[in-house]
């Protein structure tokens, strides 16, 4: 790659690319998986620069490479061993009556989702994408999305409780 698609090309990393970690993240909630999908992604995108002809869907090529990576990563066997240890590490009791980090309610509620609904939601409302434009980055139907948010919303609902209070945009 030379000249003007080098400098177009490093203009998107710089803008993208830490919301293509963070949304790795959200996926698979562990950051150096996220890196790692993160970096592949980037790799992919590269190479395929100069063939993208649609500049402005290189956001949509780019979110579709990253759930793919993480989905292979996931596929992988290895990934699916249990690794067993003598002790188990000692853990401090839970302080119940400490400030709640809602985030890490979220988060741990959200990595309990399987990877479609769990990606559905975080391309929705954490990437902001349209419905079309996650199916596109999913390569599923607009009707899936829909059936994968909805799935995927009922299910936080339920494991965080009624009283749990989402904060809409502009409210």
């Amino acid at each position: 790659m030379h000249g003007e698609d080098e400098q177009q090309f490093t203009s998107w990393v710089d803008a993208r690319a830490s919301a293509l970690r963070r949304a790795a993240f959200l996926i698979c909630g562990d950051w150096h998986a996220a890196d790692d999908a993160a970096q592949t992604t980037l790799t992919k995108l590269y190479l395929a620069w100069p063939r993208l002809t649609r500049r402005d869907d290189i956001d949509g090529y780019a979110w579709r490479v990253l759930t793919r990576s993480l989905t292979d990563e996931w596929r992988r066997p290895w990934r699916r061993r249990e690794h067993p240890v003598e002790q188990l590490p000692d853990r401090a009791a839970d302080d119940r009556t400490g400030q709640v980090d809602q985030q890490r309610l979220v988060l741990d509620a959200l990595s309990g989702l399987p990877g479609r609904q769990r990606a559905a939601l975080v391309l929705r409302f954490w990437q902001d994408l349209s419905v079309e434009q996650t199916a596109a980055a999913l390569g599923c139907s607009v009707g899936a999305v829909k059936s994968h948010t909805s799935r995927g919303l009922h299910t936080l609902r339920v494991r965080l409780g009624d009283g749990f209070l989402i904060e809409q945009k502009g409210a």
